[in-house]
């Protein structure tokens, strides 16, 4: 990991990168760092992820609501104020929100597995 010195993040001076989903839409604001990237991600209504992801992440939902399903089936739903955090190739997993959802997404060389 870096050492990364204090600092403060604007989003507002972070510009939206529009991404499709298999249906639906994505926004993403990206800060990258050494070893780190931190993201606002939103999804619109009716959005599915365009693939399976093993990456790693910390995901904190800050409005709204969604689903990870897992390749297992099983199928969580994460509504405002909660978080998941999975380490790098433990899972493979994909996100769905049916009425939108905004997200805080870290992710970085701390999730790596050893």
């Amino acid at each position: 990991m870096s050492n990364i010195p204090f600092q403060t993040i604007n989003w507002d001076n972070i510009s939206k990168e529009e991404r499709p989903g298999e249906t639906g839409t994505s926004w993403w604001q990206v800060l990258q760092l050494p070893g780190l990237r931190i993201r606002i991600v939103e999804y619109s209504a009716g959005y599915l992820a365009d693939h399976w992801c093993r990456k790693g992440h910390i995901v904190h939902c800050l409005e709204g609501a969604f689903e990870s399903e897992m390749a297992t089936g099983e199928v969580f739903r994460m509504e405002k104020g909660m978080t998941y955090v999975v380490s790098d190739e433990l899972s493979s997993h994909r996100s769905v929100s049916k009425e939108g959802v905004k997200l805080l997404i870290i992710d970085g060389d701390f999730l790596k597995l050893k």
